[in-house]
């Protein structure tokens, strides 16, 4: 990472097409200005319509009570712009544990970590890469993987191919993610904690 860069890092890459662009483009202001970050939008369903929002707070939490607090802030909010015709419903989630990565900062906060990347074109043959998590640098996502005629070694995935990255389940990474929580469950009581 570099100085100056961290707002570039912080910015999504992956972004929704078609209908979820556009909820995505109405609702990412308002988690903004609550204090979220938007990851993905997802719209399904043909009656009765499922609008999914994975969001996280900038540490990468989410709350069952954050969860909340975001959907009612979306819901005027879709009901005024109304970018999806017909009733729907809305669900605010977190990531959960194998999140989607979809900033470049999430490779450095995700590194050590097993992840799944697919491009968008083909590399030396291949789209599909699993390896653990080095890194971000130089627009580049830093992974090590298990290349047959060279071994363990580390790559370079240009950012700018990557059409979809995610953390894999593993044992590891479900510690992690609890060892996190656990960590953010004590800072918000220290927080609330005060003598008035």
């Amino acid at each position: 990472m570099q100085a100056g860069d961290d707002g570039a890092l912080r910015n999504r890459f992956i972004h929704e097409t078609g209908l979820a662009a556009q909820v995505a483009a109405v609702i990412e202001p308002v988690l903004d200005s609550c204090g979220f970050r938007l990851v993905r939008v997802t719209v399904t369903g043909r009656e009765g319509k499922i609008v999914q929002v994975m969001a996280e707070r900038p540490d990468g939490t989410m709350t069952i009570g954050d969860c909340e607090a975001a959907s009612r802030e979306l819901s005027p909010v879709l009901d005024v712009h109304d970018p999806v015709a017909g009733s729907y419903r809305l669900e605010v989630s977190s990531p959960g544990i194998d999140r989607p990565l979809v900033r470049p900062s999430d490779f450095d906060d995700w590194s050590g970590y097993e992840a799944k990347i697919e491009l968008s074109e083909t590399i030396d043959g291949r789209k599909r890469f699993r390896g653990v998590l080095e890194g971000f640098e130089d627009g580049e996502i830093r992974i090590e993987l298990d290349l047959d005629q060279v071994g363990r070694t580390v790559i370079g995935l240009p950012i700018a191919l990557v059409a979809e990255a995610k953390l894999v389940l593993t044992d590891e990474l479900i510690r992690e993610t609890l060892r996190r929580a656990k960590k953010d469950n004590e800072n918000s009581d220290e927080v609330g904690t005060g003598d008035a």
